[in-house]
């Protein structure tokens, strides 16, 4: 069965749309969005809905996940992302997520990515997920070790200079 909003204690996860565009017009122009995953050249509101609108919802319409939306329970500030994807070089779905700087480093990213994991797993019957890194990115490495996936090997996507790091983990079937 596929959920649309996923809840935790502390966070509500809603597949992204047109409307979380300044969420993403300042998530996308942080500096840690643009050393470690990028320049998208993504300056206005108009360019974010774009993004959201080329690049984020064709997955969820196509397979029932995609990239949701992290808000608070409390007041429903939008705080960052985490998704799942199925992006173009890689082999499977992996996992991914940012956040504004003033909500990093509170277990929000934890949280967030454990749910959506369990998600894959129960809910999308996804067999394994994979996530990518730069090296550089401690962070994020550290993050997905929490998460239980596992260091496999370094990759080249194809027009990236940069080598990724991939990790992976498969979905624990309990006796």
């Amino acid at each position: 069965m596929k959920k649309s909003i996923l809840e935790t204690d502390r966070l509500l996860l809603t597949p992204t749309s047109i409307e979380d565009a300044p969420l993403f017009l300042a998530l996308l122009n942080t500096p840690k969005w643009i050393e470690f995953i990028g320049d998208r050249n993504v300056k206005t509101l108009e360019a974010a809905q774009k993004y959201i609108s080329d690049r984020v919802l064709p997955q969820y319409e196509r397979l029932g996940y995609g990239n949701y939306t992290v808000s608070l329970r409390t007041d429903g500030t939008k705080i960052g992302c985490c998704g799942l994807y199925d992006r173009e070089g890689l082999q499977g779905v992996d996992i991914g997520f940012s956040y504004l700087p003033n909500f990093e480093r509170k277990g929000y990213g934890y949280e967030a990515a454990r749910c959506l994991r369990d998600a894959a797993f129960n809910d999308f019957g996804l067999q394994t997920i994979g996530a990518i890194t730069i090296e550089k990115n401690e962070a994020s490495r550290g993050l997905l070790e929490k998460l239980g996936l596992v260091f496999k090997k370094k990759i080249k996507l194809e027009n990236d200079a940069e080598e990724l790091l991939y990790y992976e983990m498969t979905k624990v079937i309990s006796s």
